[in-house]
């Protein structure tokens, strides 16, 4: 693909608004569709042109281009491509779709035979790395497609991730991929903040405490990132509660549908669902540390 195909982004909340800023940057021309006009402020302050709807979207893609979605979840992709104004009328043979959300393995596939019925690819490319690796282009991309689609969007791809990695040829695996470390990095959260709440419990001094796990053999990218921002008490959302509470669920759901249900997913995919119902839905997912430092002293 040329550097200079027209590519569409919908939605551009703080994943895909770094990555509409990153394909501006490298001088990628690049449509975006996001109802929230913030959003749509931002991206054409990167030098993005607006759409008012994923069709209008679809229609600037070049011949050959891809429309990126970086959405929530499944149901959110289903509206973006079949809703009312919906991308996939107006998407052509050769074009393809970027799915980056975190979904199950099963919508992946359902989606990607959907839009081959008239031609069009499916990308199955997870993100993961948060939005200053995305707007750096050091985000890691979990690419399942076959070998000739991802080929002709490698321009693409490179443009938006310097660590793009080839999962398999088959679409679902990066959903599954994805699943699998999002699950790990829920468990690390989790036990982060458990960790950290009894370190406070023991009058240990927090910082002191996680610069000693940042060189010991309990360090945790995850864990070191979002409880050092509860520390200073950071609580604005840059990955909400709710993700990581849908993306555990989806991963046990996912081991259970493959016969395996390990001792730690689950318990810690509940402590994401226990952060929701004590209001901390839409904080950031360092708010965990709130939550289990709540638990009562054993008598």
């Amino acid at each position: 693909m040329s550097a200079l195909e027209a590519v569409s982004v919908v939605g551009a909340g703080n994943m895909g608004g770094a990555m509409v800023e990153r394909l501006c940057a490298a001088g990628w021309p690049v449509t975006v569709c996001d109802p929230d006009p913030l959003r749509q402020r931002q991206a054409r302050a990167a030098g993005a042109a607006l759409a008012a709807t994923p069709q209008d979207a679809a229609r600037a893609l070049g011949a050959n281009s891809a429309l990126i979605l970086v959405v929530v979840d499944a149901l959110q992709c289903d509206e973006v491509l079949w809703g009312a104004h919906g991308a996939a009328t107006a998407l052509q043979a050769g074009q393809a779709v970027l799915l980056c959300p975190t979904v199950a393995p099963e919508d992946v596939e359902r989606i990607a035979e959907r839009l081959g019925l008239q031609g069009v690819d499916c990308i199955d490319a997870p993100m993961s790395g948060g939005p200053q690796r995305a707007r750096d282009g050091r985000m890691s991309l979990m690419v399942a497609a076959p070998g000739p689609v991802v080929e002709r969007h490698a321009g693409l791809l490179a443009a938006l991730s310097d660590n793009v990695m080839r999962v398999s040829e088959r679409v679902g695996d990066g959903a599954r991929t994805k699943l699998v470390n999002n699950l790990l990095a829920g468990i690390n959260l989790v036990g982060a903040a458990e960790a950290l709440a009894m370190a406070e419990r023991m009058g240990l001094d927090l910082s002191t405490t996680l610069d000693v796990i940042e060189r010991s053999s309990g360090q945790s990218w995850i864990g070191l990132d979002r409880m050092r921002r509860a520390v200073a008490g950071d609580f604005a959302p840059r990955a909400h509660v709710t993700l990581l509470e849908k993306d555990t669920r989806l991963a046990v759901a996912a081991g259970r549908s493959a016969g395996f249900e390990g001792p730690l997913g689950g318990r810690a995919a509940q402590v994401f669902v226990d952060a929701h119902d004590a209001g901390m839905a839409d904080l950031d997912d360092a708010a965990l540390f709130s939550l289990l430092r709540r638990v009562a002293p054993r008598p």
